[in-house]
């Protein structure tokens, strides 16, 4: 959920955004059209999207996996970069916001790489985990319920290789994590797994002031 930058100035964001970003017609496309939904607001920004397409290029990856898809702007970020025979497991719960991410995954010819996996996204772990997948998979992105990143994340940092990505979206939570006043469940639940991730030794990590603050995960070779 990133839809606007929420921490850094708009001056800025225009900025980053007037010199950097290079949105294919199609994302422009669906993002136009999510943005009159309700939960406009789940969607990522451009410029994540971008830098999802990057990373996953940079590593070369093959095999990923999305936690959280809405409208799939992600996914379509994810998927395009993949190469043809590569694979994306996309988990989501809800019917009609995915029904708008396949059309736009057809349209874009990539529908090929991607299994939708409709069902609580920590049983779809779960099953992948236990079909023998841990240490397969080269990038994970989360952007879902805040409530369980933790066990998002546990799960996903099993399926990932070593010296695979993952990428954890909104871990600075419209600023509320460093503002002591805001005590509801998703902003604990954040400053909490923020915390956990510095401590991890099992990771490389890199926490960036992107959009509303993304957390990069490098899984480690050993630890």
């Amino acid at each position: 959920m990133s839809s606007t930058n929420r921490v850094i100035d708009t001056d800025l964001s225009d900025y980053l955004t007037a010199v950097s970003l290079r949105e294919p017609d199609l994302l422009k496309k669906l993002r136009a059209e999510t943005a009159a939904y309700p939960n406009a607001v789940m969607q990522i920004t451009p410029l994540q999207g971008q830098f999802i397409s990057f990373l996953i290029k940079a590593i070369c990856a093959e095999k990923a996996i999305e936690i959280g898809v809405f409208t799939g702007y992600s996914s379509l970020c994810i998927a395009t970069a993949l190469p043809h025979h590569g694979r994306l497991v996309a988990c989501d719960i809800n019917p009609k916001w995915t029904a708008v991410a396949r059309r736009y995954w057809q349209a874009a010819d990539v529908a090929h790489k991607i299994q939708l996996r409709i069902a609580p996204a920590i049983e779809t772990l779960t099953m992948l985990l236990d079909d023998g997948q841990c240490g397969t998979y080269d990038f994970a992105f989360i952007d879902a319920d805040k409530e369980s990143y933790e066990a998002y994340y546990e799960s996903a940092l099993a399926l990932l290789r070593p010296g695979g990505l993952m990428m954890v979206d909104n871990v600075l939570w419209k600023g509320y994590v460093f503002d002591p006043s805001h005590t509801d469940s998703e902003t604990v639940a954040i400053r909490q797994f923020n915390q956990n991730r510095h401590q991890d030794r099992r990771v490389d990590i890199s926490l960036l002031p992107i959009a509303d603050g993304i957390t990069l995960v490098r899984k480690r070779d050993s630890f």
